[in-house]
């Protein structure tokens, strides 16, 4: 996963872009989604890890890998499904968070760290590679992309849940970069959410790629409890307001909640929010 510095639209340019220096961007990410506690707002997506192992026709004794799982809603689905199940991601905290639901539910999950850019296991392992809003954060998509195939076998199945450019947390990973720039040379991590970036990504290797887009709701008390939730647990939320002077800060939380009302179609004062991502499916040739 990435801090919400990279998590906006690159700003077009003419000049050739800097060579981004991930392990410094890597190092930046650790600190914020360490901070706060994403399982507050992770668990919440639950529904789209189960959406996406049906998607993936996923079979009893299939190896599963989910990486950049964060606190594990695709692992959880995964193991729900009787599969036999490695969740990782480069954070030990999410780790932490992902291995108590595990327990609580009796359910066998190997959770192991590791970087989706530098996976630590054989070509050809898995039969499906799985990551719920987790693999779009990582700096270098076309090192991301070609680990996730390396370690599928042939026949096997990637399983993506990407936002959308357009949708909801795209636009407001966008109003949030208008306030915190992003790191130089690095590109959007909505570009995961188009068919385009998934068939550069993926289709030299493919058999087949279906790509459709789905919603998931947000559902809060209010557009102002929302706010306090990502606010205080969303690690990259926090650590823009944090970045931010007090003023700033005040522009920030205007913008937000501008953006909650154009989203938001409740009329009872709570907050439900569609917001728009795409559903990929990529066999391996």
């Amino acid at each position: 996963m990435n801090s919400l510095s990279t998590l906006i639209d690159t700003p077009p340019t003419t000049a050739t872009p800097p060579t981004p220096d991930f392990a410094a961007i890597k190092t930046r990410q650790r600190a914020a989604w360490s901070s706060g506690d994403y399982a507050v707002v992770g668990t919440t997506l639950q529904i789209v890890g189960e959406s996406l192992c049906e998607a993936v026709d996923l079979h009893a004794g299939a190896r599963v890998l989910d990486v950049a799982a964060g606190n594990g809603n695709a692992s959880l689905a995964a193991a729900r499904r009787w599969g036999e199940v490695v969740s990782t991601d480069y954070v030990p905290e999410l780790l932490a968070r992902g291995r108590e639901r595990a327990t609580a539910e009796r359910l066998p999950i190997t959770f192991q760290e590791a970087d989706v850019e530098a996976l630590p296991f054989d070509d050809g392992r898995f039969d499906v590679v799985l990551s719920t809003f987790g693999v779009m954060f990582a700096p270098n998509p076309r090192r991301s992309a070609a680990e996730m195939l390396r370690v599928c076998r042939s026949g096997g199945r990637i399983g993506l849940a990407n936002w959308t450019p357009d949708g909801f947390i795209g636009q407001l990973f966008k109003t949030i970069g208008k306030h915190v720039p992003p790191p130089a040379g690095i590109e959007s991590p909505a570009l995961w959410g188009t068919a385009a970036r998934i068939d550069e990504l993926f289709a030299g290797q493919a058999s087949h790629i279906r790509a459709e887009p789905r919603h998931f709701v947000f559902r809060y008390r209010s557009p102002a409890h929302w706010l306090e939730v990502f606010r205080s647990w969303y690690g990259p939320v926090l650590k823009a307001f944090a970045a931010l002077e007090p003023a700033a800060q005040a522009r920030l939380e205007a913008d937000l909640m501008a953006l909650m009302g154009r989203y938001n179609r409740a009329e009872d004062g709570t907050m439900v929010a569609p917001s728009e991502y795409l559903e990929i499916v990529v066999t391996k040739r």
